[in-house]
């Protein structure tokens, strides 16, 4: 196999027509590869996405061919994939306040262009989820960008641009209903979308630590901190503890901050899924 890319996390490999994705341990933060791995995380991924697109394959088609079919060394932690065009827009639906989003709502009172009501606090749900999209910069190309909708539609055409909207509002509306049902609030999400034969389907990953907010639900509580159940751990890490300025090298993970980590990604696929992780 072929080595066509190298990514903040996922190596991505040609066989043939096909693809494989594998996730590895690595994580990033702030758009930073940090030198430190999560032991286990690629397949936490890898296993937890899987679950969730067979969740939600009645929504939108996605791009896996086997989850089994691919080398036994990377047996748990990678897929076989289709090849899709992928679409230059990252999709994020928030139904919280957090994060960047927080940052925008309160210089702007607004969101990707988006206006919200004022009042809000870290943490406050909005009156209905939205989608705030952004630029999809390439790995060491700089930050993604906010983009509006009307931006969106410049660069994508209407009707693409309205069903990016749909699916990734949709995404997110029922997973956020599944995960409240196991005690976990999805702040936010990010998904990736491509074109096959004219087709919209979801690739990468879905619904993970990595690529969404996840808060325990009976500690939320607006106005304050929520106990994160993804990797806000180590950005908090990074900003409170270290000196770091975000830009290349990363920091390297002291041993308690790697454990928590772990333990925040393990709770996530079990909370969900129902399954021991072992």
């Amino acid at each position: 196999m072929e080595l066509l890319h190298s990514g903040k996390v996922r190596d991505v490999y040609a066989d043939g027509d096909d693809l494989v994705l594998v996730a590895s341990d690595r994580m990033s933060i702030f758009d930073v590869i940090l030198p430190t791995p999560i032991p286990d995380k690629g397949k936490i991924l890898t296993q937890l996405s899987l679950w969730w697109f067979d969740q939600l394959s009645d929504v939108v088609p996605n791009h896996i061919i086997s989850s089994t079919d691919v080398p036994e060394e990377w047996q748990g932690r990678a897929i076989r994939c289709e090849r899709l065009e992928m679409v230059k827009v990252e999709c994020i639906a928030r139904g919280y306040l957090a994060g960047s989003g927080l940052k925008d709502y309160q210089r702007d009172g607004a969101i990707s262009g988006v206006p919200l009501p004022p009042g809000l606090v870290e943490g406050s749900r909005l009156p209905e989820a939205i989608f705030t999209p952004t630029t999809k910069e390439a790995v060491g190309a700089g930050h993604d960008a906010p983009m509006t909708f009307a931006e969106v539609v410049a660069q994508e055409g209407q009707d693409q641009a309205d069903e990016l909207r749909r699916i990734t509002l949709e995404i997110y509306r029922r997973g956020s209903e599944i995960a409240a049902g196991k005690g976990i609030l999805i702040a936010d999400t990010k998904i990736e979308l491509g074109l096959k034969d004219g087709e919209l389907k979801l690739g990468d990953e879905l619904l993970t630590p990595d690529s969404s907010r996840f808060w325990a639900a009976d500690e939320w509580q607006p106005g304050s901190v929520q106990r994160y159940l993804d990797k806000q751990v180590l950005r908090d890490w990074a900003t409170k503890e270290t000196d770091w300025d975000r830009t290349e090298p990363g920091p390297e993970l002291p041993e308690h901050v790697v454990e928590a980590t772990r333990n925040r990604y393990v709770e996530v696929y079990e909370r969900l899924t129902g399954d021991r992780w072992s």
